[in-house]
């Protein structure tokens, strides 16, 4: 350890603070999250420096504007890390003129608590350089499985002091920074290297949230509420988007994590804004627990929403599906039924004029031109003008369709899975509505995917995940694609926001569109099954949030079901679910189980590196073989849908 240039010293009353803030953002704007981030910091910082990685747009510049000093726009190369090299550099020698440079970034929501009692508290301290929070040293090095893995603040938060920042050290550091093209190299030659790069030449670093005070040794990600019950005036956005196994080996329950960010009074929206728009769909319902368990009994308190609901009823023989919901509702609404011939529309008003129904104010019975799509075209067709009147708050997409390809007891129970997790009772259909009250960013709520009768899980996506690339790239989707298998409505029914919908009422369709895949083939359910799947990421676009719901009923039956499954598939892999999956995972696909897949899944666990030789040569055979298997389900089943989608 050599000895530096200078003593460490506390930060000098009325002392000068640069802050050089990182933001990336895919879309090369700027959000709320950010404007709030660093409104809160101005009294305590004498300038800002916003680093801006990649491109920034009008609306992007003009809210940085409101909160920083100055900004600098440059290519999204080597992280933020790179971003703060650049910084310095763009600062140059008026470095000279501040006490603390802190380099930070926009990964974290805040504040949640106010910054100045940390800032106040870490003035105190005579120390080269300080980090809110840091990493226990770890005898081994998880991210290469070789070496340890050293103490070290995390780079998202680090100040430093004059004393260090204008000494050779610091200087050649910046200068030497190795390039960083993937994430692993910033952690591994920047995040974990920093700490022990300027102790080893006598530096002194401190923390304000050690994690010795924590009972794990990533507080940040896995003891958040106990950082904030501390007075930390920051939460990392990663507990809400990090891999939902991992974070379940490690009991992090971002359920609760959210509603302590909300009690100190943080403005929540924000974080689902932002979370919506940059997360997977399903990893964010996952990690933030935002599955509703809604009671029934009696209505609570009347609702200011308006709202009309767009119920499409192709069989007039099935239309007392929908008189039953409907003699539920506990709020006024106006009533869209939409079918398929004249006939049919006669005796869905003759039902409607027998069943009383307090709650409907209006009815309004449509003819549609075509069956081409079923209820998503009647919806965004044939009921355009209804959403995109401006007359209603929410409006309920519920069908009366059900599945004739398979068993009656499925069908059954897809109809009363679909339409009681909407509306069960007048006191359930209040607590849904109370959602909407509660979060103005909430798009849409809808059962989750159904898994009893059907064999979704795993591949949901199915042949649709191209078409639905094609249709987000001609929107400006950009919400990160979930795995397997998407949050999505997959039976067809939802509560939600008009304005929600924007995105994908902007695509201004016609009823021979959903008559046409993209292959050119006739599949009147194609282009519907695709935007079922699209309704979380269309919303998300705009910085609307989902959520799933389950009566109570529905919620017994569906836990008490996936518990036994979950078990009996846990029986033969090793470890907890996190290695179970991850085991699997290595293993690849298992086809029928013949000797040809069983040798395959043995070399990928057992000999990787042959595997991956020999991977380019058996990659078209397993393609033949899963076009195989496909065809000899579609035989097996008799025209039965193939796996993944739900009829």
């Amino acid at each position: 350890m050599t000895t530096p240039g200078q003593k460490p010293a506390r930060f000098p009353d009325g002392g000068r603070r640069l802050v050089i803030y990182v933001v990336y953002d895919r879309r090369g704007t700027v959000e709320d999250f950010v404007r709030y981030a660093l409104e809160g910091m101005r009294d305590d910082a004498a300038h800002i420096l916003a680093v801006v990685n990649g491109s920034l747009d009008d609306a992007g510049r003009a809210l940085l504007e409101t909160v920083t000093d100055d900004i600098l726009v440059r290519s999204n190369d080597g992280f933020d890390i790179w971003a703060h090299k650049e910084g310095l550099a763009h600062i140059g020698d008026r470095i000279a003129e501040f006490d603390e440079v802190l380099l930070t970034n926009d990964t974290w929501f805040g504040p949640v608590q106010p910054y100045a009692p940390v800032f106040d508290r870490m003035n105190a301290q005579d120390v080269h350089f300080w980090g809110m929070t840091d990493h226990e040293w770890e005898p081994l090095n998880k991210f290469t499985n070789e070496g340890e893995l050293p103490y070290h603040l995390q780079s998202f938060w680090i100040a430093v002091r004059k004393e260090m920042f204008l000494s050779p050290e610091w200087h050649a550091y910046w200068r030497d920074l190795p390039e960083m093209p993937s994430y692993f190299d910033a952690v591994l030659k920047h995040e974990t290297q920093f700490t022990k790069h300027f102790q080893d030449r006598g530096y002194s670093a401190a923390v304000a949230f050690a994690s010795e005070d924590y009972p794990t040794e990533h507080p940040a990600l896995f003891n958040a509420d106990l950082l904030l019950a501390d007075g930390c005036p920051l939460i990392k956005r990663r507990p809400f988007f990090h891999y939902p196994p991992f974070l379940d080996r490690h009991a992090v329950i971002g359920r609760r994590t959210a509603a302590v960010v909300e009690s100190y009074g943080y403005p929540i929206e924000l974080m689902w804004s932002n979370l919506a728009k940059n997360v997977q769909p399903k990893t964010l319902n996952t990690d933030a627990g935002m599955l509703e368990v809604l009671p029934d009994g009696p209505a609570a308190a009347a609702s200011d929403f308006r709202i009309a609901v767009l119920a499409h009823c192709a069989d007039p023989r099935t239309v007392d599906h929908l008189t039953g919901r409907l003699a539920l509702l506990p709020v006024g609404v106006d009533l869209v039924v939409t079918t398929l011939d004249e006939a049919g529309a006669s005796r869905i008003r003759q039902a409607l004029d027998d069943t009383p129904l307090p709650m409907v104010q209006t009815v309004d019975i449509r003819v549609l031109p075509s069956s081409d799509g079923r209820d998503m075209s009647a919806f965004f067709v044939g009921c355009r003008d209804v959403l995109e009147s401006g007359q209603y708050d929410l409006v309920v997409k519920i069908h009366t369709r059900a599945p004739r390809k398979r068993g009656a007891n499925i069908a059954r129970y897809f109809r009363r899975y679909q339409l009681e997790n909407l509306i069960s009772s007048p006191g359930q259909f209040s607590a849904l509505l109370g959602l909407f009250a509660r979060e103005p960013g909430l798009g849409a709520v809808f059962p989750p995917m159904m898994h009893i009768g059907y064999t979704l899980a795993g591949r949901g996506w199915s042949q649709y995940r191209e078409p639905a690339l094609e249709i987000c790239k001609r929107l400006g989707i950009k919400v990160p694609f979930d795995g397997a298998t998407p949050l999505a409505p997959m039976g067809g029914m939802w509560v939600g926001r008009p304005e929600a919908l924007r995105l994908l009422l902007q695509d201004r369709l016609g009823y021979d569109d959903y008559a046409v895949t993209s292959s050119g083939k006739r599949d009147a359910a194609d282009l519907a099954r695709v935007q079922e799947r699209l309704v979380p990421m269309a919303l998300g676009e705009l910085g609307y949030h989902c959520r799933t719901v389950l009566n109570q009923e529905h919620a017994g039956i569906a836990y008490a079901n996936l518990a036994y499954k979950l078990d009996q598939l846990s029986i033969t892999p090793p470890g907890y679910p996190l290695e179970q999956i991850q085991w699997l995972h290595r293993a690849g696909w298992a086809g029928a189980g013949g000797i040809v897949a069983m040798t395959r899944m043995y070399m990928r666990l057992n000999h990787p590196g042959v595997a991956a030789r020999l991977a380019p040569v058996v990659r078209p055979f397993v393609g033949l073989a899963r076009r195989g298997m496909h065809v000899v389900r579609t035989v097996r089943h008799r025209g039965r849908p193939i796996e993944g989608e739900m009829q």
